[in-house]
């Protein structure tokens, strides 16, 4: 089984010096939309988990108190030099998505954008996700999704061994995740590859 902590803290170190030319042009719009969707406050408690390089603090508010993690300690380091370019304070942290080191209850919004498809389980960092967010928190995610109401194929599945090795699980579906860790979805848009990514906006049951 490929798709564990270890093996994505190292893949995505080994990513890091080439992960911004993959994947800030093809994403870009997608995360605009997706960031869009939160209803924004001036104040805020933010917590970008899996935040990479720091793609999304182009499309982020300059008046909220952002943190952001990351498990792989070189995309932390890239994290903090965007942030640094770009005059953001944020505070930045090696930290793994399944076992968040924050209180209870502490954040408005928690941002997971294209983690809950390459995190070895996913409905864990959902749990911690929710754990953290406040009762009446928002919810944004943005990644690759199998459709709501039908299983995968055989033939998905085989590829699913590939792609999850070296990039990310094509198998798992947006709704029934979110639900189970006890959100309700308010908005379910698609925004790429027809509706294989899509951008959605939840909040606690």
């Amino acid at each position: 089984m490929f798709n564990t902590t270890t093996w994505n803290r190292r893949r995505y170190s080994l990513y890091a010096p080439i992960y911004d030319a993959v994947a800030r042009r093809v994403f870009r719009r997608a995360r605009r939309i997706a960031l869009s969707q939160v209803h924004w406050q001036r104040g805020m408690r933010v917590l970008v988990v899996g935040a990479g390089t720091g793609l999304d603090l182009y499309f982020l508010p300059r008046d909220v108190e952002l943190h952001a993690s990351d498990l792989a300690p070189a995309m932390v380091r890239r994290l903090a030099r965007r942030a640094e370019s770009l005059g953001m304070d944020v505070q930045t942290t090696v930290m793994d998505a399944e076992c968040l080191e924050y209180p209870d209850d502490h954040f408005d919004v928690v941002v997971m954008h294209l983690i809950l498809a390459v995190m070895p389980d996913p409905q864990r960092g959902l749990d911690e996700a929710r754990r953290v967010m406040k009762p009446d928190g928002q919810l944004c995610v943005l990644d690759k999704f199998q459709a709501d109401d039908r299983p995968s194929g055989m033939g998905r599945q085989a590829l699913n061994a590939l792609t999850s090795a070296i990039a990310t699980d094509i198998t798992r579906q947006a709704r029934p995740l979110l639900e189970a860790g006890g959100f309700v979805i308010e908005q379910d848009t698609p925004v790429m590859m027809g509706s294989l990514v899509r951008a959605l906006l939840a909040r606690p049951a």
